[in-house]
This record gives C-alpha cells, sequence and structure tokens, in this order.
C-alpha cells in the first residue's frame, strides 16, 4: 500500500435507515454531514451518477428524506488530515454579520458574494463555515437560501427538529418576507402584483435558468415602488411564495429586471450602471416577520442594507 493510501481511510457501502431525527432533510445535507471530510464536488458527483439510492432508486440532490428511507452510502474513500483552514476574514465576516441569535436558531445578514451552501464550483458557503467556526454551530442547517449575490437576512436552524418547524412557518401565510431591490427603467404603478407560474429549466450548457410556464409552480410576488430615478427604480418586495430566482424572473417579466443580474438581466445597461459604480446585482433580502418556533411569539428581523447599495443611491439621487 502505497503512501497515498495509508493516508486514506475506507467507509464501506451501508444501508442507513432514517429515523425522525433526519426527516424532512435534504438528501445532500444529509451525506455532507455522514461523510464529513470528503470534498462536498465528491457528494454531488456521486449524486448524479446515482451511486447513492433511497428505497433502491435514484434521486435529486434536492430529494427531502421521510422517515423510514432506506439510503444506500457508497463506499468512499476519506482524507484522514485535517480539513483545511477556512478563510479567517471570511469567518470574522460572518460572525459579525449575526443579527440574531437564540436557542432555535441563527439569522445572519448574509454578504453579497458568498454562497449559502458548498457544491460543485464552491468548496464552502455560509453553512460549512459557520459549523466550522465552532461546536455550538456543528448541527446548524440552512432553511431557506439566497443566492450567491443576494445579501440579507438568511435563517439558520440549529437542529433538524427546529428546521422542519421552522420551514412550515416560513410558508405559511402569516410570514411576511420582504426584499429591496433597485430594478431598471420607471415602474409607473405604486403597486403591481405578479402571478405567474414559474418553472426550472436546463440549457444545453449546464445552466440552471427559470422561465414564466403556465406547467410551473404557483408564484406571487407584490412590488411597491418607493422611490424613482431617471431610468432606475427602488423598490420594496413581498414574496408570497419562495420559488428559485421568483424575484429576478417576476420583474424581468414586466420589463424591469434587477440592476447588476447577469443572469435575466441586460448585460449593456448592466455595463452602464457598472461604470456608475454598482459593482453587484441590487436585490437585498430585508425583513422575517414571523412566529418564532421556540417561544411561539413573533419576531421580526431586520438586516440593514450594505453600504455600497446605500452609497449608490445616495450617488443616482
Amino acid at each position: 500500500m502505497n503512501m497515498n493510501q495509508n493516508a486514506r481511510k475506507k467507509n464501506n457501502s451501508k444501508q442507513v435507515v432514517i429515523t425522525d431525527n433526519n426527516a424532512g432533510q435534504r438528501i445532500d445535507n444529509f451525506l455532507i454531514r455522514y461523510f464529513g471530510k470528503i470534498p462536498n464536488s465528491r457528494i454531488y458527483r456521486m449524486l448524479r451518477k446515482g451511486e447513492v439510492r433511497v428505497n433502491s432508486g435514484r434521486i435529486k440532490q434536492t430529494y427531502k428524506l421521510n422517515v423510514g428511507d432506506i439510503v444506500r452510502v457508497p463506499p468512499v474513500y476519506t482524507d484522514e488530515k485535517q480539513p483545511l483552514k477556512l478563510n479567517q476574514a471570511i469567518q470574522t465576516k460572518l460572525l459579525n454579520s449575526v443579527i440574531f441569535e437564540d436557542e432555535g436558531l441563527l439569522v445572519i445578514n448574509k454578504p453579497s458574494g458568498i454562497v449559502v451552501h458548498g457544491g460543485s464550483q464552491q468548496l464552502y458557503g455560509v453553512i460549512e463555515i459557520f459549523r466550522a467556526i465552532s461546536p455550538k454551530y456543528a448541527s446548524l442547517e440552512l432553511v431557506h437560501r439566497l443566492d450567491k449575490d443576494t445579501s440579507g437576512c438568511l435563517i439558520l436552524a440549529k437542529n433538524i427538529p427546529i428546521l422542519r418547524q421552522l420551514q412550515m412557518i416560513l410558508q405559511s401565510e402569516e410570514t411576511i418576507k420582504t426584499y429591496k431591490a433597485l430594478l431598471f427603467g420607471k415602474m409607473n404603478q405604486r403597486k403591481i402584483i405578479i402571478n405567474c407560474p414559474l418553472k426550472k429549466n436546463t440549457i444545453r450548457s449546464g445552466e440552471r435558468i427559470v422561465t414564466v410556464d403556465k406547467n410551473g409552480k404557483t408564484a406571487l410576488t407584490i412590488f411597491f415602488r418607493e422611490h424613482m430615478f431617471g431610468n432606475a427604480t427602488l423598490v420594496k418586495i413581498e414574496l408570497l411564495t419562495g420559488r428559485t430566482h421568483q424575484i429576478r424572473v417576476h420583474s424581468a417579466s414586466m420589463g424591469n429586471f434587477v440592476l447588476g443580474d447577469r443572469k435575466y438581466g441586460d448585460k449593456i445597461i448592466n455595463q452602464k450602471f457598472r461604470k456608475l459604480g454598482l459593482k453587484r446585482m441590487f436585490l437585498h433580502s430585508q425583513s422575517f416577520d414571523f412566529l418564532s418556533p421556540v417561544t411561539k411569539k413573533r419576531i421580526i428581523i431586520e438586516a440593514p442594507i450594505e453600504d455600497d447599495l446605500v452609497n449608490f443611491l445616495e450617488k443616482l439621487n
């Protein structure tokens, strides 16, 4: 056996029966926690190739586990060496971004440019960084997701039971989720309601895009005009459903895409605003108003808008 083999340990194939502790958890999150030391890219590859089976069938990485599911975990090699140390500046930045914490959950004002979860393109994201920071965050789970370039309120649960409760609470009509965005062009009405179903698609390059499609899932967004500039409109947005890229696609569908959006926006217009000082997508998760699963009382959490966006608005004025 060579030196490389000595530094590695083989995990044999196993059948894992899912209990109440992991019910409701996504299969990719379950595997990341199960293996611990192997790269996330390897986990997503085993899911794509069908090496992982649930109840003898192939599943997608978004599959949510149920009590009694039988998960076939494939044999893999794990490195015995310590995992790479994460960038200290990023750890400090995320610790400083915490805006609320109790015994059940953690809420941060996520900076733009950081993914929430590591994957094939990113070695680690918010969730992996927090788990590495302290043992008290070792069981953190993502309650919902924000795009890499979107900043603002991101809620993390400290255990699986709290995760399940929070996911149900956030889907409730009693929960109010608001965003701030700067849209291209003038929004002439004070309030616009977009009720258009959305469908995920994968184009030839492998990139995922979302389109308005009558066969898609129900999606409802309300746009409130706050201030009009020469050729841009600042809006407050109430999100009544939580579909992938919902705000970005709905705003683009009415001709007022989110400025800085490289996927659904206009390249030339974005370049003009970049020269004016907008270096990122102007989309911010501003607030969550929801019932606490711990105290059963209402919590209203607001994430201050980042300085770079505030400064840009002042420049537009």
